[in-house]
C-alpha cells in the first residue's frame, strides 16, 4: 500500500558513489580559458543533483579515467555549469589523459588523503632562472585541489607556460593539497 512512497520494501537504494561518463571538452573549446590555471573542471547540473544526495567527502574530488587509453588523473570541480552529457577540463589534463575533444571520460568521486610530500621535475631549465621559482610554484598550486603522480601540470607565469612532472606524491600516488602542510622538492 505504501510501497510507492519508499516504505515496506518499495524503497530504491541511492547509489553510494558517483560514477558517470561524459564527453570531454577542453577549457579553450568551451571558452573557459581560466580553467587552464588549475585542476578544476566543470560538470553538468545533473551531476550536482546526484552528488547532493550522496554522502560525499568535501572538498569534492574526482578521478577522471579514459578506459580507451588506460589513463587517469584527479581533480576538483569549479562549477556545475557544463552542458548535460559533457564535462570541461583544462587542456593540459587532456594531454595527460591522451584524449581529444569529445572523448568519453568516466568521472568518479573519490576521497584522497592530504599530501605531505610532493616532488616536481621542471620540464625545461627556464623555470629555474626565475628569481624565486619555489614561491611561483607554491602560489600556482593554490589553484589545484589534488595532484597525481605522473601528471605534467602547467604553471603560467609572466606570459609563459612552465610544465612540471609530478615525480612523487606521499602518502599515496594521488593526494589532496587543499589546506595541507606539504613539503615540496625539486628533482
Amino acid at each position: 500500500m505504501m510501497g510507492g512512497w519508499g516504505f515496506l520494501g518499495g524503497r530504491h537504494a541511492l547509489p553510494d558513489r558517483f560514477e558517470e561518463q561524459y564527453h570531454c571538452y577542453s577549457a579553450a573549446y568551451a571558452d573557459k580559458s581560466h580553467l587552464e590555471q588549475g585542476d578544476k573542471i566543470l560538470l553538468p547540473p545533473s551531476a550536482f543533483d546526484i552528488l547532493a544526495r550522496l554522502q560525499v567527502d568535501y572538498p569534492m574530488l574526482f578521478q577522471l579515467q579514459s578506459s580507451d587509453k588506460g589513463t587517469l588523473t584527479h581533480c576538483g570541480v569549479l562549477e556545475f555549469t557544463a552542458e548535460e552529457g559533457s564535462c570541461v577540463i583544462p587542456f593540459w589534463m587532456m594531454q595527460n589523459l591522451l584524449i581529444e575533444e569529445g572523448s568519453v571520460l568516466t568521472v568518479s568521486n573519490v576521497s584522497l588523503p592530504k599530501a605531505n610530500f610532493v616532488k616536481f621535475q621542471a620540464q625545461h631549465v627556464d623555470f629555474l632562472e626565475i628569481s624565486n621559482p619555489r614561491a611561483v610554484l607554491e602560489h600556482a598550486l593554490r589553484n589545484f585541489s589534488c595532484i597525481t603522480k605522473g601528471d605534467v601540470i602547467c604553471v603560467p607565469y609572466n606570459s609563459k607556460n612552465y610544465h612540471f612532472e609530478i615525480k612523487e606524491v606521499k602518502p599515496q600516488d594521488a593526494a589532496c593539497i587543499i589546506e595541507t602542510d606539504c613539503n615540496v622538492d625539486f628533482d
